[in-house]
């Protein structure tokens, strides 16, 4: 399978954030062969899509749990641990794996429409989510939850993620959609041995550790006490070295970011879910300039509402700006990066983020025809950037491809009728409310 696509400007997202006019991107057997101006294309055998507007790398959201789109809108209004106490995990806990599966499909759906290919999960029951994953045509890196708490057993949970991995690869399906991860929750549901368990198999598999970290300033009381923090727990743990990936980390001392970057860990900077739950503003500025990769998440379709990564990076831009009063400290072109390039980098991934060549082909088409656009395509590359970033966002995202395969066409789904996903999820939300 071979496809050009032409546009009047693509967005590679390499470390410049370079904006190249009149360009193609070339994709051959799911991946691209070329990027660059038409006019220094090589010669292509293959069809060729002319489009309007931009093309773009398929946004990466570093840390989601999408399935929750079945319980969106519940206990809107309590802070972190009452909403997890008394409005996520008791209706968690009645979900069934189908339920899972629902959720997981529609979110699916709602995050291609946004422009994001790529979703980092953390949930249960992996298979019933990379099913849906696979039948909406998106990208998963999938981190099975893993909790010490009455009714889970962290160590079959454990066992189960390693078992998958041995039997199935690190990453499989069409175009290596599905790469499995171990998620252990947080150092508030599990002690420091059992991470330190946990890292050892994900370190001796080359998988990736997602774990929530510091994402509100009562959660890790205990670890304080004992360590200093959460990353200092971590390091003197032996969980570090390997691919890790830190959620939130809204409270982090100069130590710990320096831990990070020596550690090479990533964070997933979420902040409409920690705006939304009054957790507080990450150190995101602190970070990048201390060479932490951060990328961007939505965190759960029930704590942002949403998943619109595009308006996570307008507001990451924002608050950093407000929490610095410095209105130069985290640009349009640095935003989009966290939402592209850097949420790869912080899964530890070379393959997505970017129009590269060897990359695979994750493309999104957005079209100009808005009043975001209104000053043209012709733009200086600064303002260009910046109207995508601060006033378009995902709105007019037109047309996706994963691994070569066009999922969204017009801005919506090619696989998956949406009103029946909707009707699915309206139904399982329906049963827990009356349960």
């Amino acid at each position: 399978m071979s496809l050009r696509l032409h546009a009047p400007v693509v967005l590679p997202c390499d470390p410049s954030c370079a904006v190249v006019r009149d360009a193609v991107v070339d994709v051959v057997d799911g991946r691209i062969t070329f990027v660059g101006p038409a006019a220094s294309a090589p010669a292509f055998d293959g069809p060729v899509r002319e489009l309007s507007g931009i093309l773009m790398p398929g946004l990466v959201n570093t840390h989601a749990h999408t399935p929750m789109t079945v319980l969106r809108g519940l206990g809107s209004d309590l802070p972190l641990l009452r909403w997890l106490q008394e409005a996520m995990w008791p209706n968690e806990a009645q979900m069934t794996p189908a339920d899972m599966h629902t959720g997981m499909l529609l979110g699916a759906v709602e995050m291609l429409r946004n422009g994001v290919t790529t979703s980092a999960e953390m949930y249960f029951h992996g298979r019933e989510v990379t099913s849906a994953v696979l039948e909406a045509g998106s990208r998963v890196v999938f981190g099975g939850a893993i909790l010490d708490v009455p009714g889970m057993d962290w160590k079959a949970q454990t066992d189960e993620i390693s078992s998958w991995i041995d039997s199935e690869g690190l990453r499989f399906g069409p175009g290596e959609r599905v790469e499995v991860a171990y998620g252990p929750h947080s150092a508030y549901t599990l002690s420091a041995p059992q991470l330190t368990a946990i890292a050892l198999e994900a370190r001796a598999r080359g998988a990736l550790f997602m774990v929530h970290v510091a994402e509100s300033p009562f959660e890790d009381e205990a670890a304080r006490a004992e360590f200093g923090s959460v990353p200092a727990l971590m390091k003197a743990s032996d969980v570090l070295g390997g691919r890790v990936l830190s959620a939130h980390s809204v409270h982090l001392s100069d130590d710990d970011i320096a831990v990070y970057a020596s550690f090479g860990v990533g964070v997933a900077h979420c902040p409409a879910s920690n705006a939304k739950l009054a957790s507080g503003i990450a150190r995101v500025p602190d970070m990048l300039a201390a060479g932490v990769p951060v990328g961007l998440g939505t965190d759960g379709p029930a704590s942002s509402d949403d998943l619109d990564l595009l308006g996570a990076a307008r507001l990451a831009g924002m608050f950093a700006r407000v929490s610095t009063m410095d209105a130069t400290v985290l640009g349009a072109a640095q935003a989009l990066l966290m939402a592209t390039r850097g949420g790869a980098d912080a899964l530890g991934r070379n393959d997505i983020g970017s129009l590269e060549a060897g990359r695979w082909a994750d493309v999104v088409h957005v079209s100009a025809d808005d009043p975001a656009f209104a000053t043209g395509l012709d733009a200086p590359d600064a303002q260009l950037l910046a109207n995508l970033v601060w006033a378009a966002g995902s709105r007019r995202v037109t047309d996706v491809w994963v691994a070569g395969e066009q999922v969204v066409s017009g801005g919506e789904s090619t696989r998956v009728d949406r009103h029946e996903a909707q009707a699915g999820v309206a139904a399982v939300a329906a049963r827990l409310r009356s349960a």
